[in-house]
């Protein structure tokens, strides 16, 4: 028994710095996209550095919500509301920017 729950620890411990690392990639990239974006400090995101970076973030929600609050096990109904609501407020955020962008 006592072998389990440490095999089924360390799969777990494994899972969770697995995507941690995998997030902090996703933020230094995000990071130089921004970087990248232009010379102006108040200028805005060329358009493919905000798409780039409103993809991260919806790939990074997802991860947290699947594993660190551990949607990937609980009922379709509250993985689908969860997704929902952060794809949501993404749509939301990308269709402000293309409002002040044109």
């Amino acid at each position: 028994m006592r072998a389990m729950q440490d095999a089924f620890r360390d799969d777990a411990t494994r899972r969770l710095l697995i995507t941690w690392a995998v997030m902090m990639g996703l933020t230094l990239i995000t990071m130089l996209s921004a970087r990248l974006g232009g010379d102006a400090r108040l200028a805005a995101l060329p358009l493919w550095s905000a798409g780039l970076l409103l993809a991260t973030t919806l790939f990074k929600a997802h991860r947290v919500l699947m594993v660190y609050l551990g949607l990937a096990d609980a009922s379709p109904a509250w993985r689908g509301a969860f997704v929902g609501m952060t794809l949501a407020t993404l749509v939301l955020v990308a269709s402000g920017y293309m409002m002040a962008r044109f």
